[in-house]
């Protein structure tokens, strides 16, 4: 009975989203609430700077224990496009296609390279049974402590949470391009 209900789910019923709210991200387990905050590259501090640092997260988790905490790439993953490539160029005859696919797998390799240390770090609070000007204090309550532990934070919009949660899930590079909900610029076009 459950496969048959879920062969007609969309994918957002399977993740368990609902719809974008004011702060965030309504789910079946309450809202989200996404912080993006600034990574810091450890290997130019001293010992005793990234004792610092880590204490200072302490104090964040003891502060907001139910903080969920995500680090992702913050670009796209070209495997599957190099892996494409590479099979093209192994079954192709023609020299000059040839040239023009190891020209591609290159600059694949290249973009690659220089987004191979492109992280990003969220915090994630998640708001069970709150009212709206409840999510926005513990928004703000949140963010505030981040920030006042020295990391460098911002409580993601709407566009942001839409291409983190498309590089999360592989689907595009312009995630924040994508509908709200699935399918829907083609229910307007049907209305139309």
């Amino acid at each position: 009975m459950k496969d048959k209900q879920r062969k007609g789910s969309s994918v957002q019923e399977l993740l368990g989203i609902k719809t974008f709210t004011r702060y965030g991200l309504a789910t079946r387990d309450g809202e989200l609430l996404f912080f993006l905050v600034s990574p810091t590259n450890i290997s130019v501090l001293s010992q005793t700077s990234i004792e610092i640092k880590v204490r200072h997260l302490m104090m964040v988790l003891s502060t907001h224990p139910d903080i969920e905490i995500v680090c992702t790439d913050s670009q796209e993953c070209f495997d599957d496009n190099k892996a494409f490539l590479t099979g093209r160029l192994e079954a192709e005859q023609n020299p000059q296609v040839r040239e023009l696919l190891r020209k591609d797998v290159d600059f694949l390799d290249h973009a690659q390279a220089e987004m191979s240390t492109a992280r990003q770090f969220l915090f994630l609070l998640r708001c069970k049974n709150l009212k709206p000007e409840q999510v926005f204090e513990a928004s703000n309550r949140v963010e505030k402590t981040i920030s006042e532990q020295g990391f460098e934070v911002h409580r993601m919009k709407k566009a942001e949470v839409k291409r983190f949660l498309a590089i999360y899930f592989e689907a595009s590079m312009n995630g924040e391009n994508l509908p709200d909900m699935d399918g829907a610029q083609y229910f307007e076009e049907v209305q139309a």
